[in-house]
Formats: C-alpha cells, sequence, structure tokens
C-alpha cells in the first residue's frame, strides 16, 4: 500500500490491533486490542493487571498486526520497540487520548459510560513510532488497471521478476 492508503486504513474505525509480545519464559503472546493511529505513531493501553503490560515492561519489542478479512484485504504488520510514554498511575494525564482509543470502537454513549466505570482501573500508555519500526503492508490488487494475479510481492517467485 501507499503511504496515504497506509495512514487512511489505520484511520478507519473499528479494526483491531493484533499485538505480538514475548513473556518472560520466550513463549509468545497476541492479543486483540484497540488502538489510536496519530502523530506516526500505534498508541494502546494496557490495564496495569494485564498480562501483555508484564510482557512489554520485560521486552518492549513488539510485532503488530492491523488487518481485515473482506474486500481488498488490507494488512500493516509493524515491528519495534515499544515506548512506555505514560506509566500507571498518570491516567488523567492522557484521559483524552483514552476517550479517543475508545470513541473509534463504540458509540459516544457507550464510550462515556465504559469510560466512567473503569476510571479507576490504572493503566499505562504505550506507543510504537512507525517511522523508527519495520512496516509491511499489502492488499489485494483492486484498482482499475492493477494485475488481478499480482497477489504476492515479487520476492516470494523463484523465477526473475522485477521487484517492486
Amino acid at each position: 500500500m501507499k503511504l496515504d492508503e497506509v495512514h487512511s486504513f489505520l484511520a478507519e474505525p473499528r479494526h483491531l490491533l493484533r499485538l505480538g509480545t514475548v513473556d518472560a519464559d520466550s513463549m509468545p503472546s497476541v492479543v486483540p486490542i484497540w488502538f489510536l493511529h496519530r502523530d506516526d505513531k500505534i498508541w494502546f493501553t494496557p490495564r496495569a493487571r494485564s498480562e501483555w503490560f508484564e510482557h512489554l515492561r520485560n521486552n518492549p519489542r513488539v510485532c503488530c498486526t492491523i488487518d481485515e478479512s473482506t474486500g481488498s484485504m488490507r494488512k500493516v504488520i509493524a515491528r519495534g520497540k515499544a515506548h512506555l510514554v505514560h506509566d500507571v498511575g498518570n491516567d488523567d494525564t492522557w484521559r483524552d487520548m483514552y476517550r479517543d482509543i475508545t470513541l473509534r470502537y463504540t458509540p459516544e454513549s457507550f464510550a462515556d459510560a465504559y469510560l466512567q466505570d473503569t476510571h479507576d482501573e490504572p493503566r499505562g500508555l504505550w506507543a510504537l513510532d512507525l517511522k523508527q519500526a519495520r512496516v509491511d503492508t499489502w492488499r489485494m490488487p483492486t484498482e482499475d488497471g492493477e494485475d488481478l494475479l499480482a497477489v504476492w510481492a515479487s520476492k516470494y517467485y523463484h523465477d526473475a521478476r522485477e521487484q517492486t
């Protein structure tokens, strides 16, 4: 996907982020979570008692996948080191951002009730800077004039297809 397509896709509501982390025994873990794309970063927020928060504290290297199962089946995969922007106990500093994350997934009336109900559940705010991450994208060829058989990147073929 082109950069403007990536930004547009990540701005669409309701796509889940599948966050890959590793635990203390190097066992992989993947959780589907809510996220926000803003300022060329992927923002996400674990509750203080979630297992993957501890994974991130011990090893902040992550793999993020945001994809869709229909249409052109777009996907964005970002690998890099996430950064703890606000630790537990600083929730009031970034509560507006958490509301923005919630509004991507729920109607405003539910979001406000949910935020009120979970106000006292401390969270941390993490970010993956896409400018510092390895980002790979893909989509089915669906635009006018595109080769409908150009489903794979040329690197996957054993013949001498041109790299694009």
